[in-house]
Order: structure tokens, then sequence, then C-alpha cells
């Protein structure tokens, strides 16, 4: 007979995670140009918008030069939101007792999401030309997207290893 009560709930949180995942994936969206290819990028926009304003400025279309300006900052804004978006992470584990999906926002919010492997099924939604256009994990009322940032190829090789390895913990 089990108990009820704080220890026996301590318990079996750590029976749950001391168990050794079957499959783990760090899921993180790509981003095809690093820093390096940033600062690039800008010192030679920086490099343009002043060789140009100047050219607008001496033939007296000065106000031009404030627009360059403004382009420039809109496009900085632009990367950095890009670059900020592409911290965001999902952890997707999965054991035979639980199956447990880690959210982590841009911010560093992180919601946690967890299912009984036995009763969570897997939703992939394809499209002909597309391939996968979305991923889902249900199970007992609940249900969460994953993998909506990932790139075409990455979800379809993500899918595969993780229907993989939720059958085998489902057969068992």
């Amino acid at each position: 007979m089990r108990g009820e009560g704080p220890e026996n709930e301590e318990n079996d949180k750590a029976a749950r995670t001391n168990e050794a995942p079957v499959f783990e994936a760090l899921l993180t969206p790509h981003r095809s140009l690093g820093r390096i290819g940033f600062v690039v990028l800008m010192c030679i926009m920086t490099v343009a918008t002043i060789v140009h304003g100047i050219v607008f400025a001496i033939a007296g279309a000065w106000p031009i030069f404030v627009f360059l300006v403004l382009d420039l900052i809109l496009v900085f804004g632009a990367f950095w939101l890009n670059y900020r978006a592409g911290r965001a992470r999902e952890i997707v584990s999965v054991s035979r007792t639980d199956l447990s999906v880690s959210k982590i926002a841009p911010s560093g919010r992180t919601r946690n999401y967890r299912f009984n492997p036995f009763w969570a099924r897997f939703h992939v939604a394809r499209h002909d030309e597309a391939g996968i256009t979305g991923m889902r994990i249900t199970g007992e009322g609940r249900s969460t997207d994953i993998g909506s940032f990932l790139n075409p190829d990455d979800r379809e090789s993500f899918a595969e290893a993780f229907s993989l390895a939720l059958a085998s913990v489902q057969r068992r």
C-alpha cells in the first residue's frame, strides 16, 4: 500500500529524476549568421551609410542622411530581435516513467510539461510540399507544441528519433 504525504511525493520525484533517459534532445533555433558575420555586415553597412550620407549632404540633400541612419538603426534592431529570439530552447527527455518538455523563452522564463509516456501521443502535421508543419505532444488532457522554430530537415530528424524513442518506451 502506498502512503500519502510529502515524504512519499519526494521519493516518487527522486525515483523519476534518477532514472536514466532513453531519449534526450536539446532543440535550438538555427541562426545562419554568426557573431563575426554580424559584426562584418554591420561594419560594411555603417561605412556605406556614412559614405552615401556624406555624398547626399554635399549635394544639399542632408535629410536623406537622417533616413539612412534610421535605416541602419532599424536593421540593427531587427538583427537584435532575431538573435534574442534565437536564445529560445526546448529540452525534451523521455524515460520509462516520464516524458518531460522544458521550454526556455528568450527572456529565460521556463515552462515545464510532464507526461506519462504510456499515455502520451505524438502528433505530426504534414504538408505534401513543405513536409512537417507542426509537432505536438498530447496526453492526460494536456498538450504542448514542440520544435516550432526548427527548420524542415531538423523537424523530420527529430520527429523520427522522438517517435522511435516513445514507441520503445511504450512497448516495455
